[in-house]
């Protein structure tokens, strides 16, 4: 799902909110957020502040005038994403009224697309639990009620079941190193159809 701004702009906006900032601490800010990007994409989320301090060219006191903890960076970073997945998932709950199973298929491929093409961000997003966004998670409860209610999911499908398929698919796809979105796209449907209510026994 491209657009034209890069990771590093919509994370920078989103860092520096509404409040004006001067040219250089503006700089500085997005030269922290896009070496924060390189060095959690080389050594994962156990990167330090110094390490990133130094990747940036600033010092340590730079990046925790902007970020006073490393979740704060995370969260940062993470958020045009939490953004973006808010928004699909409103468009999803919206089509799910007239065919949730539809709905949740198409919005998990979109996803699946998107991660297989960012491995930070899923790093970003399950190694942190103090993220703090609900808004897709109340998305997705939403699409299972009806899914639930339309017969198109198990009526014991539950938000639980889909994380655990979907993150399981995810880390077995990063662990065989795959990177094409058709392939991510295949697997999270074959992790939905596991939600697809049971067949009627034949009758003897």
């Amino acid at each position: 799902m491209a657009t034209s701004d890069t990771e590093s702009d919509l994370a920078t906006r989103a860092a520096a909110g509404a409040q004006p900032r001067r040219a250089d601490a503006r700089q500085n800010l997005e030269r922290v957020l896009a070496a924060a990007v390189e060095v959690f994409t080389e050594r994962g989320l156990e990167a330090t502040i110094p390490e990133i301090a130094a990747r940036a060219g600033v010092g340590k006191g730079t990046v925790y005038r902007s970020f006073p903890t490393k979740a704060d960076l995370v969260r940062a970073l993470a958020r045009p994403h939490l953004d973006w997945f808010h928004e699909l998932g409103a468009v999803a709950v919206r089509a799910a009224s007239a065919d949730a199973y539809g709905a949740l298929e198409d919005l998990l491929e979109q996803i699946a697309a998107r991660l297989a093409q960012d491995r930070l961000m899923v790093d970003v997003l399950s190694g942190f639990d103090d993220i703090g966004d609900e808004r897709l998670a109340a998305h997705l409860e939403s699409i299972l009620a009806l899914g639930r209610s339309q017969g198109t999911l198990r009526p014991d499908a539950t938000g639980l079941d889909l994380d655990i398929l979907v993150s399981g698919v995810a880390r077995a796809l990063i662990g065989h190193d795959i990177r094409d979105p058709d392939v991510w796209r295949r697997y999270a449907r074959l992790a939905l159809g596991a939600l697809r209510p049971d067949p009627e026994p034949r009758s003897p």
